[in-house]
């Protein structure tokens, strides 16, 4: 049971409305664009779900992602 389990995504990233897997616990802006198809030095910007705020993400940030869709904070990333 254990090794099934290691072969799903444990995260899934949100950009602009499409779910992507992602195993880490962390992900960076680089990783972001390259995940999406996004040409190096895209602007990403974090959007917070829960209170509708964005910040402006820089390169080589990283970013903490929450467990899971509907467990961890509902963040979506997109293009500046």
């Amino acid at each position: 049971m254990e090794a099934s389990a290691q072969k799903h995504p444990k995260y899934q990233i949100d950009i602009e409305g499409e779910l992507y897997p992602w195993d880490a616990a962390t992900i960076t802006v680089e990783e972001l664009r390259e995940l999406a198809g996004y040409p190096p030095g895209t602007e990403m910007i974090e959007v917070d779900l829960d209170t509708n705020t964005e910040h402006t993400l820089t390169d080589g940030e990283v970013i903490t992602v929450g467990p899971g869709k509907g467990f961890g904070k509902k963040i979506l990333f997109k293009r500046g």
